[in-house]
């Protein structure tokens, strides 16, 4: 066995015997909780520096940084996972990598070499594995990596500097008791332009979304549906998540769109419903007019997985899919099969699992 091998045999051993922070993991639910270490670098004349792990979760920046003023800044989520063999593992943390580069050059933000952003999520992971909560308590080590554009520079344009962080925390389920159906409305405000920013992680794209989800749960709804920004006519996403839908012949279906985020989870479940369901799946234009081709609905991302639609709310009219009460039989399937390989009880597809 060579070094490297038995160097990473040694870490992941030590990391199964670490001993769990002493944490009620039944209920952290899903807020941000300080952790050990986090990492930090720093870009600044066209180079990378080597990063670091630092125990301070304060950041100093000046106060004309661009992602001040001008939101010039991008980050990912991902988790990491406790098996039931005391194991640690990702789950397609290079996709969130690739993913991370593209809006960070859609902002003319400087790339992170693939190897560098894994390495510093490892780091991470590995310096917290304490905080990873135990297999079985359906909690997870959520993972914020981050890059702002810092450097005093008051001009509207790229900043000299960059600094990238990566932290994390535990979060407990999405789901307490278990999925439940939630209803969503259609929103009469767009979540990106036309051929805007709609597409890369940013936090201007949300921090647009907060007064829509606002009017949404002040509704009695769970969020909202966002349609197409050019015609108002396609679903495009829901609240955070991207949409999918199950129709009346079992074709999972999701939209396609240069507007929405790429969302890894989703492109995981059209796999898997190909490949473990023996689904047709296909990306395609959704129109919001033809609801009822669909048995079944949900919207799915990195922090709830799947989150099962119960009906959506469009011109007065609740348009109830599978039921409001109960998660349809191709959707829960979709879930345990999902959470089933994130959590290593399934024999992952090739190249989705990294080990920690």
């Amino acid at each position: 066995m060579n070094m490297l091998k038995q160097r990473n045999r040694i870490e992941g051993e030590n990391l199964k015997m670490s001993t769990l922070a002493n944490i009620d993991w039944d209920n952290i639910g899903f807020k941000y909780m300080q952790t050990d270490l986090r990492y930090l670098a720093t870009w600044k004349d066209g180079l990378w520096d080597e990063g670091r792990l630092v125990k301070d979760n304060m950041l100093s920046i000046g106060e004309c940084a661009p992602a001040l003023h001008y939101g010039q800044q991008c980050f990912e989520g991902l988790k990491a996972y406790r098996t039931k063999t005391g194991d640690i593992q990702l789950f397609r943390a290079t996709e969130n990598a690739k993913r991370f580069n593209r809006s960070a050059s859609r902002l003319l933000m400087p790339e992170i070499p693939e190897a560098m952003f894994l390495d510093a999520v490892l780091q991470v992971v590995r310096a917290n594995a304490a905080y990873v909560p135990p297999y079985g308590s359906g909690a997870t080590l959520y993972i914020r990596p981050f890059m702002l554009g810092v450097g005093n520079y008051i001009a509207a344009g790229p900043a000299p500097e960059y600094l990238f962080s990566v932290f994390c925390f535990p979060v407990g389920p999405y789901f307490k008791g278990g999925m439940t159906p939630v209803n969503f409305m259609v929103s009469d405000f767009d979540r990106a332009a036309p051929y805007g920013t709609g597409a890369a992680k940013v936090g201007g794209n949300y921090a647009a979304s907060f007064y829509p989800n606002k009017l949404a749960k002040d509704s009695g709804f769970a969020d909202c549906i966002y349609l197409d920004p050019l015609t108002h006519t396609k679903i495009e996403e829901v609240g955070a998540a991207n949409f999918f839908g199950i129709t009346r012949d079992n074709e999972f279906v999701t939209p396609a769109s240069p507007s929405i985020l790429p969302s890894i989870t989703k492109y995981s479940l059209l796999y898997l419903s190909r490949e473990y369901l023996s689904l047709k799946a296909t990306e395609r234009d959704v129109l919001i007019d033809n609801l009822a081709e669909f048995k079944e609905a949900g919207a799915c991302g990195t922090a709830a997985v799947i989150t099962p639609i119960g009906g959506i709310q469009y011109k007065g009219k609740l348009h109830v899919f599978h039921s409001e009460t109960e998660v349809g039989p191709i959707t829960k399937k979709l879930y345990d099969t999902l959470c089933a390989i994130q959590f290593g009880d399934m024999e992952a597809p090739s190249g989705w699992i990294i080990k920690v």
